[in-house]
């Protein structure tokens, strides 16, 4: 689509049919410092009110306030002028009159100093004896000296890890996403109360004003990173004041320094270097046990084992952790700031914000994925809020997104590999704060957790378990198969009956499960994106063939040029299209390379089958045009042939061998 066509879609007054050719011309355009690109955003700026999607208007105003460009910058501040700003989907519940009220957290999140304390001492411990067995397998005669070896090298790797790493971040974060240091007064500027809050926390709790970045990209993030609180380091992304209001993004930058103030901060460095260190002597055992004094080999062997055990168990710890401590610097900022509506709002308003800004970049965003754990939101969970935002006239329609994380087991078991606890349950935390500070409630949680007490309990748990079971389908028809062709052989002299029945069983296995998986999708029925996000029932195993119209706006996979997988845009949201070939990897990476680029921009309807996890996705199977179907995707295509086969030779091998 050329930027001329949009233009005159403008002036004749077609200004949905501008909208879209000027978002299309957009995305297509390779630079984005080029005149024709930035005429594209004043226009679409300018389209945007005419169909009056003044909030859309006034987030693209404020990205060409800070364009590089002076003429673009000029152009949006006399812009600006012409229209208010936008009145919230979601009227603001309002906020507390006074801050500082204690707020009572209900068990929300457990104990923040228990997690602490517990994931500090757990981690020390095991890098300890990992050291110790490392000393002492040389075969020290002094089992004393190589404690105390043991014990220095424990506390050497954790002071430099302290010391050291915020140092190493420093340098990391200059490299990959060009942070700028900046004055207090920049941030003032840009948000007033902000400026007020960390005045009032650091004057509170006796701190240094942080040392204070900004990352130029729209994506909207925040974290923070350090060794001591004096010390720390609070960045933030541009889109942050982009995508969210004054009131909103103080409530962030309160929950960063409560990371600060409870030195999170500070125990997530140290501990993540401790679970690095599990996981490098893990490395570093099993290559120095490739030879050598076969006692030295096997002592070693052992303590690689024992490393790999303490790095899974670390990394689950180092999750638990991570998930508590945000909690926790939510209950915070709710307290100074007296405004948890604010804090819910910003929570959703991020993840709009990072679902706007993966639909107009053709690849997933660098720093959204390289600050994941660090991060105030966990942006693999943006897509399903984010898009209930997007198309919301009240809150209610948002919160029914909220159902899946709450009250579907399977929210629950894919949080325990999450840094960041799901959006429903940190929204429902602040909404009890707002309820103890007498406020009203944006996010009526309450009518929510009603909706969810009605849900069929018996299906959500019975698929669940079910679910549990299909997932170990392959290992439990083998092992089932090897037992009955035990049995079968103590009443036959068949050999073969050991080696035949556990493959059968294995491609049984293989079968059971890609049926469960992907069912029969001829009558998938048309819907749309929110529609499928809301559904509570959601599986990321059980699929549900869906079908949905919508364009092609980029690839899925973060950073990669050659990547196979797809993200569709429809009028409510946008969702990750998984792609797989008969070829298996060789496939894929031929299909990215060749064919990817081309679909970009097509309109098209994508059938599949929809899953929903920490991430909502659809495993693809066709895409179809105007034209017929364009694309076709074999998921079943290898469960088909691997189970098969193993049904066929299990077969054969019990014939032959009887023979």
């Amino acid at each position: 689509m050329s930027l001329q066509s949009g233009l005159e879609a403008f002036q004749q007054g077609r200004y949905q049919e501008a909208v879209e050719l000027l978002e299309q011309f957009s995305r297509n355009c390779v630079d984005q410092n080029s005149s024709d690109y930035l005429s594209a955003q004043m226009w679409l700026m300018k389209a945007y009110q005419g169909t009056g999607e003044i909030e859309k208007a006034t987030i693209l105003c404020q990205k060409l306030m800070v364009s590089e460009n002076p003429q673009a910058r000029k152009w949006a501040e006399k812009a600006r002028k012409s229209f208010t700003q936008p009145s919230n989907p979601m009227q603001k519940a309002g906020r507390a009159a006074t801050t500082g009220v204690k707020l009572a957290m209900g068990g929300v999140g457990g104990n923040l100093a228990l997690a602490s304390g517990v994931t500090m001492t757990l981690m020390s411990g095991m890098v300890l004896v990992l050291g110790l067995s490392l000393v002492l397998i040389v075969g020290s005669d002094n089992p004393v000296q190589g404690l105390f070896f043991a014990i220095a090298i424990t506390l050497i790797f954790n002071i430099a890890a302290f010391f050291l790493s915020p140092w190493f971040m420093d340098l990391t974060q200059r490299w990959l996403y060009q942070t700028r240091w900046v004055e207090f007064a920049e941030v003032e500027s840009l948000s007033p109360e902000t400026a007020k809050i960390i005045r009032q926390i650091c004057e509170d709790k006796n701190l240094k004003t942080p040392r204070l970045g900004i990352i130029d990209d729209q994506n909207p993030t925040a974290f923070t990173y350090g060794s001591l609180p004096n010390s720390a380091r609070l960045v933030v992304s541009q889109g942050l004041f982009t995508y969210l209001d004054d009131d909103e993004i103080a409530t962030v930058y309160a929950h960063e320094l409560g990371h600060v103030v409870h030195w999170d901060f500070a125990v997530m460095t140290v501990a993540s270097t401790l679970v690095q260190i599990c996981y490098l002597i893990y490395i570093t055992a099993n290559r120095l046990s490739r030879g050598g004094n076969s006692k030295i080999k096997d002592a070693l062997q052992t303590a690689g084992s024992l490393a790999y055990v303490f790095y899974i168990v670390g990394t689950y710890l180092l999750l638990y952790l991570s998930r508590t401590r945000e909690y926790f610097a939510d209950h915070f900022a709710a307290e100074t700031t007296g405004n948890p509506n604010g804090l819910s709002r910003a929570l959703v308003k991020i993840a709009y914000g990072i679902l706007e800004e993966g639909e107009r970049s053709p690849e997933p965003s660098r720093l959204v994925e390289g600050t994941r754990a660090l991060g105030i939101y966990d942006h693999k969970a943006a897509s399903s809020t984010g898009t209930a935002y997007r198309v919301a006239s009240d809150p209610q329609k948002i919160g029914r997104v909220f159902l899946w994380d709450m009250f579907n087991p399977w929210g629950w078991w894919m949080e325990l590999n999450s840094t960041h606890p799901l959006t429903g349950k940190r929204v429902r935390a602040l909404s009890t704060y707002a309820e103890q500070l007498g406020l009203p409630i944006e996010f009526d949680m309450g009518r929510v957790i009603g909706e969810g007490k009605t849900l069929n309990k018996q299906k959500l748990y019975g698929n669940f378990f079910l679910d549990m079971l299909l997932y170990g389908a392959e290992t439990i028809g083998f092992f089932a198969g090897l037992i009955i062709g035990f049995i079968l052989l103590s009443t036959s002299a068949n050999p073969g009956l050991i080696l035949g029945a556990p493959l059968i069983g294995l491609g049984l296995g293989i079968l059971v499960k890609a049926f469960v998986m992907f069912p029969d999708y001829n009558q998938a029925p048309a819907t749309d994106i929110l529609t499928l996000m809301s559904d509570p029932y959601a599986s990321p195993l059980r699929g549900q063939p869906a079908k949905i119209e919508g364009s092609l706006i980029g690839r899925g996979d973060a950073g990669y040029k050659f990547g196979s997988d797809l993200k569709i845009q429809d009028r409510n949201g946008m969702l990750y299209l998984r792609y797989a070939s008969r070829f298996g990897p060789i496939g894929n990476f031929l299909f990215g390379m060749k064919r990817v680029e081309s679909l970009i921009g097509e309109q098209v309807g994508a059938v599949g089958w929809f899953r929903r996890g920490i991430m909502p996705w659809m495993d693809l199977i066709q895409l179809q045009s105007e034209n017929g179907t364009i694309v076709n995707s074999y998921h079943r295509f290898w469960s088909f042939i691997l189970g098969g086969g193993a049904i066929i030779l299990g077969v054969a091998l019990i014939i032959f061998l009887n023979s």
